[in-house]
């Protein structure tokens, strides 16, 4: 081990038929931008938009692709002596960030970093739909920190 240690967030990358991709840029970038209370692993699925429609259809009765669905560990699991907390998966629709890429005027690695940090915020329990715009604020100021201003929409 470093003298620096493991990263507080370890982010694993895999495309929609669970193979791992090496995406740098979205791991680092996730793990030096998220909230200090984001410990341990974070899995981010990159997925087709017939995925996406499916897992909305399946976990949110909604029949049409979303950008980012998010799925939290039960925080009342504890892993085994010596191994690293899982947080939860997140799930990004490929297609559907491509689109709103183009549509706010930045880039795909932007969109996708935008979506990984929604994602795990709401992996770590926040809910904009309900928390009088907490997460937006979090999220925005995140984003901040991150370099990507643009993408705050």
């Amino acid at each position: 081990m470093s003298a620096i240690g493991p990263p507080r967030l370890r982010v694993v990358v895999f495309d929609g038929r669970g193979r791992r991709l090496f995406r740098r840029g979205l791991t680092r970038w996730l793990s030096d931008t998220a909230p200090a209370r984001a410990r341990g692993q974070l899995v981010v699925a990159l997925v087709c938009d017939a995925k996406m429609r499916g897992l909305n259809r399946d976990f949110r009765g909604i029949d049409r692709p979303t950008d980012v669905l998010s799925f939290p560990t039960d925080p009342s699991v504890h892993p085994p002596a010596g191994e690293e907390r899982l947080l939860g998966d997140v799930a990004i629709a490929t297609g559907v960030a491509e689109r709103q890429a183009r549509r706010l005027g930045h880039t795909l690695d932007t969109e996708l970093r935008r979506l990984a940090l929604h994602g795990l915020l709401h992996v770590l329990g926040y809910d904009h739909e309900r928390d009088d715009g907490r997460m937006e604020r979090l999220e925005r100021r995140l984003l901040r920190k991150g370099g990507l201003a643009e993408a705050i929409t």
